[in-house]
């Protein structure tokens, strides 16, 4: 999977890694992958309703080395 995009979140709480989501995002073509690291695990629930109310795709959400890292496509 290509990366087009990385946000580093890690250490910030809910909402601020969503508003770091939201600002990268309006930063990107459509078709392009954004790369999220977070350690909140708030962001779990959050970025899976923000892509559903968004129209974008949410490719993955794994967690690795006590942080969590999510794979987010722009759809529109």
């Amino acid at each position: 999977m290509d990366i087009n995009k990385i946000v580093d979140a890690s250490g910030l709480l809910c909402p601020l890694p969503i508003l770091k989501t939201v600002q990268a995002v309006k930063e990107m073509k459509v078709g392009e992958v954004l790369e999220i690291t977070a350690t909140d695990p708030g962001i779990k629930p959050d970025i899976k309703n923000w892509c559903e109310m968004m129209g974008h795709e949410l490719i993955d959400i794994q967690d690795k080395d006590n942080k969590i890292i999510v794979h987010l496509k722009k759809s529109k």
